[in-house]
């Protein structure tokens, strides 16, 4: 396993463990701006030959562990399924990636699954919808998208990087899956520690609408971070680990809740009519 801790006697990492993610799917579906809306990190390759590939890395927080990911972008192009098969050894986990604009690119999925099967059996995967800031132009609809996920035993997101919306959430849950798969779990499930980004986001969007995260005086990043931290925390609190992850759901649940909002109200109760005392008497 790539993911490892630090060896006794050596500097303290700045990392918990290391993970290898490849993002693969056909050319143009957005894999470099999901790379891109990530700030932090090295975009330089460890390797000389990087032909085909981009390559960036990322340190993520999942329940107070650093997780460092090396994230690989391998072109989609025909010429480049070698790059891929080199590259997807000692990967940990495979992000499908297709345009919610462009049915083609879902449709190649088929392909890029026989590819993993082949050369990477076996390899934690789930599927990414990207560019959900294009939803008016969506030739793919959300439920088949979600159908097809669970056929094949993946976790489920749509995500934008122009807003920021469910990137982090993507790379977090994959990185859960992959440390659960080996053996991690023990290492935080038990005595779940958030960390203190997590809790300064739950402080502030347990008490600001997300309609008002912008009237914030924050800066732009950080308002993005808390309305995708929102979404994905506040009003989907009930998704767990294997669901789907979508704005559909965020919207769906609102509505859910304010139904049963509009439910509980009772109109206030009129003052006992054989009330002793003056002060009953609503004036």
């Amino acid at each position: 396993m790539r993911g490892r801790m630090g060896t006794q006697g050596s500097p303290v990492k700045s990392y918990d463990y290391l993970l290898k993610f490849l993002l693969v799917g056909d050319s143009d579906v957005g894999k470099g701006e999901i790379l891109d809306s990530l700030q932090d990190g090295s975009a330089e390759s460890p390797y000389a030959y990087s032909s085909g590939i981009d390559y960036k890395t990322t340190t993520i927080l999942l329940d107070g562990r650093r997780v460092k990911l090396e994230l690989w972008d391998t072109s989609g192009q025909g010429r480049f399924c070698t790059i891929f098969r080199s590259y997807s050894r000692g990967a940990q986990g495979i992000l499908l990636v297709y345009d919610i604009t462009n049915r083609w690119s879902f449709d190649g999925i088929d392909r890029w699954i026989r590819e993993i099967d082949e050369h990477a059996p076996g390899v934690p995967r789930i599927l990414v919808g990207n560019r959900l800031h294009l939803a008016f132009k969506r030739q793919v609809p959300t439920e088949q998208a979600r159908a097809y996920a669970e056929k094949n035993g993946m976790t489920f997101f749509e995500v934008s990087p122009l807003c920021n919306f469910n990137v982090i959430e993507s790379f977090t849950e994959l990185s859960r899956i992959v440390l659960m798969r080996h053996g991690m779990e023990k290492f935080w499930r038990p005595n779940r520690v958030f960390s203190l980004q997590d809790l300064c986001c739950r402080a502030i969007v347990s008490c600001t609408p997300v309609h008002l995260i912008d009237k914030l005086p924050l800066p732009v990043a950080i308002k993005s971070h808390l309305k995708s931290f929102s979404m994905a925390n506040g009003m989907n609190a009930v998704m767990m680990h294997g669901r789907s992850y979508s704005l559909a759901n965020a919207a769906g649940g609102s509505k859910g809740n304010s139904l049963k909002r509009s439910k509980s109200i009772r109109p206030p109760q009129s003052p006992p009519q054989n009330c002793a005392r003056n002060n009953c008497k609503i004036s």
